[in-house]
């Protein structure tokens, strides 16, 4: 009759499988962010999360899988924690929406949508993912800023908003862009308290 061992381990597998999966998650969009489409392999982001090849693809089958779910994760992250701001004054929300734009989500997410122009399979994933994001951050704006959408221009220029933060976005890409950004971002602001109040 065989010995059996107790486990040392007293993490239950579900927990050891959400963490290992989140780890995943989280590598996969800084792999993105560091090294594009093409430098982000199943292989990279299970390196970097401490997790074997053959664990990766337990959870992620397919690289799209696994960089589309990422971005969804980090986007429902950073939904998250916009929902948890408190109401405040339009500059400080209009600051929070644009960073939505300026930080390692959206230059994953800028990776995606190059890849996505080219490769056939995961051009229709991030097409729907995106359509679900950008109105996520929508719903979200126009919460945060006290919008009200029944009136003629609100839904325009909160979506406007969004335009200007993702082509903010697009130009932090390359260089810093925070003096700039503030500067527009207020101004940003002030059209908004006219156009809103």
């Amino acid at each position: 009759m065989g010995v059996v061992t107790p486990s040392t381990d007293r993490t239950p597998k579900q927990d050891r499988s959400r963490a290992t999966r989140r780890r995943l998650l989280e590598a996969a969009v800084a792999c993105l962010a560091e090294h594009g489409w093409a430098g982000s392999t199943v292989s990279v982001v299970a390196e970097r999360a401490g997790v074997s090849r053959g664990a990766a693809q337990h959870h992620f089958p397919t690289r799209e899988d696994l960089f589309t779910a990422a971005v969804e994760y980090v986007a429902e992250e950073r939904s998250a924690a916009l929902r948890a701001l408190p109401v405040q004054g339009r500059t400080a929300v209009v600051a929070a929406l644009v960073d939505l734009y300026t930080g390692p989500l959206f230059r994953a997410a800028l990776q995606l949508w190059v890849a996505a122009s080219n490769e056939e399979q995961l051009r229709p994933r991030v097409i729907e993912l995106e359509a679900r994001v950008g109105r996520e951050a929508h719903r979200i704006a126009i919460e945060l800023l006290t919008a009200d959408e029944s009136r003629p221009g609100v839904r325009e220029t909160v979506q406007g908003l969004l335009d200007m933060a993702r082509g903010l976005g697009l130009a932090n890409v390359l260089t810093d862009d925070t003096v700039r950004r503030q500067r527009v971002v207020a101004q940003w602001a002030a059209l908004l308290d006219d156009a809103l109040d």
